[in-house]
This record gives structure tokens, C-alpha cells and sequence, in this order.
């Protein structure tokens, strides 16, 4: 049996970095796909150790840089088993705030980036019985002001999970991730780290008691992954301590 190769988009800095870890903790070859060099450099150097990595600058929402990463995996691992599309910008402002260009590039990266690397990768995965993840958000059910691209993108991804699953069912199964409210303040470069000062109230607030760290995602993505759970497709799976399903009064 050849390894398996997973190819993790945004895996440089916070959940995707534990998800690259995780997975190579589990015997997988990852290749991560990153456009922060600085980030890939440190994440690089953390991780090499723990078995096959490779890097890739790429912005994702830019089809050129999509088809030439997937190039240099499949020249480095000759097939491919699960495509974890978690690469994503968010921006809260105003909508007087906003530009055309910053909604073309949020919907770029964070819906049409998926779509460029679902369908480059569907006929390899074909091949290998493979499973595609995307990391949605609880921010495609529910919002705070302001945030609009970042929403409409995550619920493009929603529906684009299920269209995907059924049309590439039964040789790859397609589902996504929501998170909630994950603390992911070790986990970005170092320019950009500062840990998050969370308080008694943070955690209290949800029904789980705690806020979310990314390991909580990444065990879900082992679960989904399991060949075990071979009938789950084209789902959604909330993984937010409760949050979604909290009534609150003010």
C-alpha cells in the first residue's frame, strides 16, 4: 500500500497547521498550499520531521497557482487521497467600507479557490477512493456585522459540499466542517502571534464550557477520514461547543 497524500490549503497557520501535523502523525504525506512564505518557512521547519511534507506557495483563488501546485505534488507523490479545502480571508467592516475588490477577493479565495482544487483533484481521487473536507463556518448559518463575504463564501461552500458529493458519489465522498469560535492564537507565524486573553466569560458562554482549540477539528477531520465511516457524505458537521443551538437573551 502506498501512503496516503493529503494536500491541505491554508495549512501554514492555525487549523490548517494542526491539521498537517495530525495527519502526518498518522502516517498520511501532506503537501501544504500556503500564500504566506513566512509562514510556510516556520510551519516547514516544525513539522519536516514528522514525515513527507512538502510546500507550496499558492494563492488559491488564482487558477494558474492552483494548477501549478497540484503539478508539483503529483510530481513529488504520484496520486492523491484527500483534498482538505481550509484555506479561507475574513474581513469585518462597514458595508460603505467595503470595495468591489474586496468582496471579488474573499469570494476568490474562500469559495472559487475549493472549486478550482475540488475539480482538479476529483479525477485522482476517483482513483484512490479519496474524501474531500472543506472547512465551512458557523458564520454560513449565523452573523455578526460586517461580514459579508466571508458568510456568502461559507455558505457557497455549504452548498457546493452536497452538489459535490452527489456528483462525485460513490468514488469520493465530499463533506465539510463548520467551526465555531477556535482559538488559534499560538498557531500563526511568529510576526503575527500574540496569544488571545481569553476570559472566564469566553469560556462559560458555551454550552460546552470551553472555547474551541484546533485540535477539535482535526479529530473530526481523522473521524470523517476513517475509512470506517465510508456512508457519511455530503454533510455538515458543527463542531462550536453548542453555540449554534443557543437561544440568547439580551
Amino acid at each position: 500500500m502506498k501512503e496516503k497524500v493529503a494536500i491541505i490549503t491554508g495549512g501554514a497557520q492555525g487549523i490548517g497547521r494542526v491539521l498537517a501535523q495530525d495527519l502526518l502523525q498518522n502516517g498520511y504525506a501532506v503537501a501544504i498550499w500556503d500564500f504566506d512564505e513566512e509562514a510556510l518557512t516556520e510551519t516547514e521547519q516544525a513539522l519536516t520531521n514528522l514525515g513527507p511534507l512538502l510546500t507550496v506557495r499558492c494563492q488559491v483563488g488564482k487558477i494558474a497557482e492552483v494548477e501549478a501546485a497540484f503539478a508539483t505534488t503529483l510530481a513529488k507523490y504520484g496520486h492523491l487521497d484527500v483534498l482538505i479545502n481550509n484555506a479561507a480571508v475574513f474581513e469585518a467592516k462597514p458595508l460603505e467600507e467595503w470595495t468591489f475588490e474586496d468582496w471579488d477577493q474573499g469570494l476568490g479565495i474562500n469559495l472559487s479557490g475549493p472549486f478550482y482544487a475540488s475539480k482538479l483533484a476529483a479525477p485522482h481521487l476517483k482513483k484512490t477512493k479519496g474524501s474531500i473536507i472543506h472547512m465551512c463556518s458557523t458564520r454560513a448559518f449565523q452573523s455578526e456585522p460586517g461580514t459579508f463575504a466571508y458568510s456568502a463564501s461559507k455558505g457557497g461552500i455549504f452548498a457546493l459540499t452536497h452538489s459535490l458529493a452527489i456528483s462525485l458519489g460513490p468514488d469520493v465522498r465530499v463533506n465539510c466542517i463548520s467551526p465555531g469560535w477556535i482559538d488559534v492564537s499560538s498557531l500563526k507565524k511568529s510576526s503575527a502571534r500574540q496569544p488571545e486573553k481569553l476570559s472566564k466569560a469566553d469560556h462559560e458562554q458555551h454550552p460546552a464550557g470551553r472555547v474551541g482549540q484546533a485540535e477539535d477539528i482535526a479529530r473530526m477531520v481523522l473521524f470523517l477520514l476513517n475509512p470506517d465511516n465510508s456512508f457519511i457524505t455530503g454533510q455538515n458537521f458543527f463542531v462550536d461547543g453548542g453555540m449554534t443551538k443557543k437561544m440568547i437573551y439580551v
